[in-house]
């Protein structure tokens, strides 16, 4: 097994608890320690676990450890780049595994209902995202492309870009979403701007821009609910 956990007695050690008993009898330190392996020098690999789910008071958890950038993993002592890229993969998986679970056959027919489903995957970046959400008839999920990241701006936004993609997944209406950093979901101008254009052209090749839903930090706003489209 893992000589980390020979010290600790038999019932306590995560891979025998895990053959006996099943994953789901793991605590989250036990299941994030086989996931390290290793500690650090003069640190036991469930402390290093441990420190790790602590690490953001205000968001305890794999949620916080997430929350966290490739750098500031790397630098805890005994994870370095190699566990921060492992760990950040782990986590993007369990990500998207969540998502096509609970986004399989989503039918998006309300801003409210869209907000609620990415408000916690956007309102913790730290960049602005644009995300392109491309639906059937029935307002269901086709498919999700994450099309740009920075600043929203008119002149780097291709409505090009935004409706080959919407094409391809043979879509007939969309709706744009991005976060604001700052956490004030209120549109700016290059926010209208780029609606503005997304819209006109949509309607050229037939291809409905439903909504344009800006997340901040508990807080959302549709375009299509305050009238600005």
């Amino acid at each position: 097994m893992n000589k980390q956990f020979d010290c600790l007695p038999e019932e306590d050690r995560p891979y025998e608890k895990c053959i006996r008993y099943g994953v789901q009898a793991l605590t989250n330190r036990e299941l994030l320690a086989v996931i390290l392996r290793t500690g650090a020098k003069g640190k036991h690999v469930l402390d290093l676990a441990g420190e790790l789910l602590n690490l953001v008071p205000e968001r305890e958890g794999f949620t916080g450890i997430r929350r966290l950038s490739m750098t500031e993993l790397s630098a805890v002592h005994g994870i370095g780049k190699v566990k921060a890229v492992q760990l950040k993969c782990i986590l993007e998986i369990a990500r998207r595994m969540a998502r096509e679970e609970a986004g399989e056959g989503t039918a998006f027919t309300s801003a409210e209902a869209v907000a609620g489903y990415y408000m916690e995957d956007l309102r913790h970046r730290e960049q602005e995202v644009l995300l392109v959400l491309m639906l059937n008839q029935r307002g269901r999920l086709l498919k999700e492309t994450y099309l740009f990241q920075g600043t929203v701006n008119a002149s780097v936004i291709s409505p090009r870009e935004i409706f080959l993609e919407a094409l391809s997944a043979r879509a007939v209406q969309i709706i744009l979403l991005h976060n604001h950093p700052s956490g004030d979901p209120r549109p700016s101008r290059e926010d209208l701007e780029v609606t503005r254009r997304v819209q006109e052209a949509g309607e050229l090749i037939g291809i409905t821009l439903t909504d344009h839903i800006i997340i901040g930090g508990h807080s959302y706003i549709s375009f299509r609910e305050k009238n600005y489209m």
